[in-house]
C-alpha cells in the first residue's frame, strides 16, 4: 500500500514544506502552515476545461463589442465600469457582517430581469436567505437558491439550469471531493476558483464570488485568487457607522480605485448620491482643529471633514492617535511642522480623525492635516467655507496635485467660497475664479497664515 504524501502548506501564500514551521519563510506569517495530503496527478480530474483552439495572430482575432448588463444600482455600476460583463468573474471581499450577502441579493433583484440567477450559499440555508430577501423586498421567479458546498454539484446545477448569473457565498465554503484538504485551504480555494473561472468563461456566465478577509483586511486564501478573477471589490466600513464603501482595486473591464458609498438602512443598502454633502452635514463650523479637505477617490472628488485635537500631555511620551489616515504619514507631517514652523508638539498629545469612517490614502490631504493641527494648537478656527488641498514635502513646500479643477468644481458646487491650493495648480484653475476664490500657496507657512488669520 502506497503511503500518502504529507506536506505543510501556508494558508496565506501557498508555500509548501515537508516539515512544519511556526513562521512561513515566504510571506513571514506565523502559524499558517497546515498539514495537507498530496493527491497524485492522475487522480486529479480537471473539469470544465476550456477548448482554446489553434493559436491565431492578433490580426486574425475578430473584435467584439462588449454588451454590459446594468444593475440599475448607480453606485455599483460605476464601480464595475458601467455594468456587468457577461462571462466575467467578480470577487467581493469584506469583513463579517459588513453586508456582502445583502449587496448580492440587492444586485440580484434587477439582474433577474435579464436572465436566470443561481444563488449558491455554503453558509446559510435557503430559508435564511428568503428571510433576508423578504426584508430587502427582493422577489423574483428567476432567482434560484440552493445550499451547496460541493463544487462538482455546483457545476452540474449550472449545466442543467443554464443561468446567466451565478452567485457564490462564499468561496471559502466550497470544496472539491477529489482533494483531501479541508474547505477554505489554499488548494481548495485555488481549485474551486479555477473551476468557476472555466465555467464562467466557457458558458458565458457572469459570476460573483464572496470572499472572507483576514484580520489585516486582506482576502483570505492564496494571493493567486485575486489574480484569477477579472474584478476585485472590497466592501469596507466601520460597524459603528452606517456608511459602507465599495472599492474597486482591480478591474479588467473598467477603471480601478473607484468607490461607491452606501448607507445601511433597515431595508438594506441605499445609495449615497451626494456623499460630500452627507459627510459635512453635522460639521461644527466654529470649532478649532477642523478643516474640509477635497480627496479624490478614483475619479470622484470627495469633501470630507478632517479633525484634530491637540492637548498638553501628562505622559513621558506624547500620544499620537490616528483614525482614517495613514499613521506614519501623520508622524512625518508633525515632524515637518516642528522643523519648518517651530511648533513644539513633542509635549502635546495629537489626535487625528476623519469623520464618517472614511479613509483617506492620498497625499493631497497633507496640507489640510497640517492646517487642522495648527488650528487646534493655536485654538483658532478655520473659515467655515474654506477648503484645503495640497501635498507637502519634507522641506515644507506645497506640491501640485492632480485633478485640481475637478476638486474645486465639487467644492464650489457645495457652496465653498475659498480654496487653498498649491501655487503650481493656479494656471489650470483660472476659469473657476468667478465661482470660488482660489489662494495659491508655495509652502505650509503661507497656508497657515491665511487659514488662521483673524
Amino acid at each position: 500500500m502506497v503511503k500518502d504524501k504529507i506536506v505543510f502548506r501556508c494558508q496565506e501564500c501557498g508555500y509548501e514544506s515537508i516539515n512544519w514551521m511556526g513562521k512561513c519563510p515566504d510571506c513571514g506569517k506565523w502559524n499558517t502552515l497546515v498539514e495537507e495530503k498530496v493527491v497524485a496527478p492522475a487522480k486529479h480530474k480537471a473539469s470544465n476545461t476550456r477548448v482554446a483552439g489553434a493559436p491565431q495572430t492578433l490580426s486574425q482575432i475578430k473584435s467584439i463589442d462588449v454588451d454590459r448588463v446594468p444593475t440599475g444600482i448607480g453606485e455599483f455600476d460605476r464601480i464595475v465600469g458601467g455594468g456587468i460583463v457577461p462571462g466575467s468573474l467578480v470577487l467581493i471581499g469584506g469583513a463579517p457582517g459588513i453586508g456582502k450577502s445583502t449587496l448580492l441579493l440587492q444586485v440580484a433583484q434587477p439582474l433577474s430581469r435579464q436572465g436566470i440567477i443561481l444563488y449558491i450559499s455554503g453558509e446559510e440555508s435557503p430559508q435564511q436567505i428568503k428571510l433576508r430577501a423578504e426584508r430587502l423586498g427582493v422577489a423574483s421567479e428567476k432567482l434560484y437558491l440552493i445550499s451547496e458546498t460541493n463544487i462538482q454539484q455546483v457545476v452540474e446545477y449550472c449545466k442543467k439550469l443554464t443561468p446567466r448569473f451565478l452567485f457564490i457565498d462564499s468561496i471559502q465554503t466550497l470544496y472539491d471531493p477529489d482533494l483531501p484538504s479541508a474547505p477554505g485551504s489554499v488548494g481548495q480555494v485555488r481549485e474551486c476558483t479555477l473551476q468557476l473561472m472555466n465555467l464562467a468563461k466557457g458558458h458565458n456566465i457572469a459570476t460573483f464570488i464572496c470572499g472572507h478577509v483576514t484580520k489585516v483586511g486582506e482576502i483570505a486564501g492564496p494571493r493567486v485568487l485575486e489574480h484569477m478573477v477579472d474584478t476585485v471589490l472590497y466592501f469596507e466600513g466601520d460597524v459603528q457607522h452606517n456608511y459602507r464603501i465599495l472599492r474597486a482595486v482591480k478591474n479588467r473591464f473598467g477603471s480601478t480605485n473607484e468607490i461607491g458609498i452606501f448607507t445601511m438602512q433597515e431595508k438594506g443598502l441605499a445609495e449615497v448620491l451626494n456623499p460630500s454633502e452627507v459627510l459635512l452635514s453635522e460639521r461644527n463650523e466654529t470649532a478649532s482643529g477642523t478643516v474640509v479637505v477635497v480627496s479624490l477617490e478614483g475619479t470622484r472628488p470627495l469633501l470630507v471633514e478632517l479633525q484634530s485635537l491637540v492637548t498638553s500631555t501628562y505622559l513621558p511620551v506624547a500620544r499620537r492617535q490616528v483614525q482614517g489616515i495613514d499613521y506614519n504619514r501623520v508622524l512625518l507631517l508633525l515632524a515637518v511642522m516642528e522643523k519648518r514652523l517651530g511648533m513644539h508638539l513633542g509635549n502635546q498629545d495629537v489626535f487625528v480623525n476623519v469623520v464618517g469612517g472614511i479613509e483617506i490614502d492620498e497625499p493631497a490631504s497633507d496640507l489640510g492635516l497640517i492646517c487642522a493641527v495648527a488650528s487646534a494648537l493655536r485654538n483658532i478656527p478655520i473659515g467655515k467655507l474654506t477648503a484645503v488641498m495640497g501635498e507637502v514635502g519634507l522641506s515644507g513646500e506645497v506640491r501640485a496635485i492632480n485633478f485640481a479643477k475637478e476638486r474645486l468644481q465639487e467644492a464650489a458646487k457645495l457652496g465653498f467660497k475659498q480654496a487653498v491650493i498649491p501655487a503650481g495648480n493656479l494656471k489650470e484653475v483660472q476659469a473657476l475664479k468667478n465661482k470660488i476664490e482660489v489662494i495659491g500657496v508655495k509652502n505650509i507657512r503661507e497656508a497657515i497664515d491665511f487659514c488662521l488669520k483673524k
